[in-house]
């Protein structure tokens, strides 16, 4: 699924940042958002994949998608960054 980025509230890059920061971030953007707004976070690395689509959940909000950001087709490698699409609870 393919979605542009002008489909969502808000966009946040976090691929410069480092665990815990990067839930840190995440969590601040959210609290300033309303309810049912979207959120794109574009992340970096292993431990944010896991970490801040976990936490999102944990916290009630809705990860709406996961994916490779520079994915050409299903089976290509991507350079690890990845897009995180969530909706405020």
């Amino acid at each position: 699924m393919k979605i542009k980025r002008s489909d969502f509230d808000y966009f946040l890059d976090i691929t410069e940042d480092v665990c815990p920061m990067t839930f840190v971030k995440v969590r601040l953007q959210i609290e300033k958002m309303s309810a049912k707004e979207t959120l794109e976070v574009r992340l970096k690395g292993t431990e944010p994949l896991k970490n801040v689509p976990d936490s999102l959940t944990e916290l009630g909000h809705i990860v709406r998608l996961v994916e490779p950001e520079n994915q050409a087709s299903p089976g290509d490698p991507s350079d690890g960054t990845y897009r995180v699409i969530v909706e405020r609870r």
